[in-house]
């Protein structure tokens, strides 16, 4: 008698809530985004992260047409209206010992929504300011790391041999250094020199947002390149690729046309995450004094302002600290979120 093999039936993956009528024919990129919208408390933080880059971008409207007043340049002899009387920004006496100069807290309803700084400069004002700086720095740094990893993760993944051993190695010697001692190093080597940085016809200044952008940027190409290049290893052995190499297909259209539409995807989980990390990363820095540098402002330059006015003044290091917290916390429950939509194990292969 003949023997009949049957094929089992894959095992299909289906999310909370989904059939497979409701996804039958359609698209992988079709069924992630159907999932991330019904994922209520990722687009909830989508919304959350919209809503602080939209305030960040509306500063200097706060700062003209709110607060009255220039957030970098010094305002220690200023005054304001509080409850109908003029007061000056810095208060004399405050404190237990009732000595020296105290900033105006904050008046909620006048110009210094938040209070002022030592510098009797408005704090939402420089926070708002900060936050454009801060942003513009987190997103352009991860974009800059993700697009590095994921071309050094292509060839290392594909040539593979003595091409993924070098850059596989270059990888290792960045990745041993500790993330912040690395940064430090290379920003404090970069801001004591006067030229700035000087690469053929590129030059940037010591000043300029584009330091500390590459700066965070290339420290954290390793922790991109780890899987995307083993991505790369796993996809460069399916199917579909030894069928276009059997039909001739160059090595450029295998890397592009093949292989990294199928890689992209971790790149998309991996990029709110970053942008995250370097929220963190450029806040610490400039913290540390080392990242952003006068006049302008970020989130952490505003901390390292508020440090000594923690017991008179603590909204000035607190204000920045939330917009931290809450920046960082949506893109990671957004990165969950995307993620779950992504996931290689909830793709759905449907038989006609």
């Amino acid at each position: 008698m003949a023997e009949f093999a049957f094929e089992p039936e894959p095992e299909v993956h289906l999310a909370p809530g989904e059939s497979i009528r409701e996804i039958s024919g359609r698209s992988p990129w079709w069924i992630a985004g159907r999932r991330l919208v019904r994922n209520k408390l990722a687009i909830a933080s989508l919304a959350l992260f919209v809503l602080i880059v939209a305030v960040s971008l509306l500063a200097p409207v706060y700062a003209h047409d709110v607060a009255h007043t220039d957030p970098f340049t010094s305002n220690v002899s200023g005054t304001t209206v509080v409850n109908g009387q003029r007061v000056n920004v810095l208060q004399q006496g405050g404190g237990a010992l009732g000595i020296g100069e105290t900033p105006i807290g904050a008046t909620w309803h006048s110009n210094y929504f938040v209070g002022a700084d030592n510098q009797g400069r408005d704090v939402m004002a420089r926070v708002l300011y900060g936050g454009r700086a801060s942003l513009q720095i987190s997103v352009a740094s991860a974009l800059i790391c993700c697009l590095i990893a994921l071309l050094l993760g292509l060839l290392a993944g594909f040539f593979r041999g003595w091409v993924d051993s070098i850059l596989s190695r270059v990888m290792d010697l960045i990745w041993a250094f500790p993330v912040y001692l690395l940064a430090i190093s290379i920003a404090t080597v970069l801001l004591t020199r006067n030229t700035g940085l000087k690469w053929g016809p590129i030059h940037l200044s010591a000043s300029s947002l584009w330091l500390p952008t590459l700066i965070i940027g290339l420290v954290y190409v390793p922790y991109v390149y780890r899987p995307v290049r083993g991505q790369v290893l796993s996809v460069r052995e399916k199917e579909y690729v030894e069928a276009a190499v059997s039909q001739g297909a160059s090595n450029l259209r295998l890397m592009f046309a093949e292989i990294l539409p199928n890689v992209i995807s971790t790149i998309i989980v991996l990029l709110p995450l970053m942008i995250a990390t370097t929220v963190l990363t450029e806040s610490a820095l400039s913290f540390l004094g080392i990242g952003v540098q006068a006049p302008k402002a970020s989130w952490g330059t505003v901390i390292d302002d508020g440090q000594n006015l923690l017991y008179t003044r603590p909204l000035v290091a607190i204000v920045p600290g939330i917009f931290i917290v809450l920046t960082v916390l949506s893109l990671n429950v957004l990165g969950d979120g995307v993620r779950d939509a992504l996931d290689p194990r909830a793709k759905v292969r449907v038989r006609e």
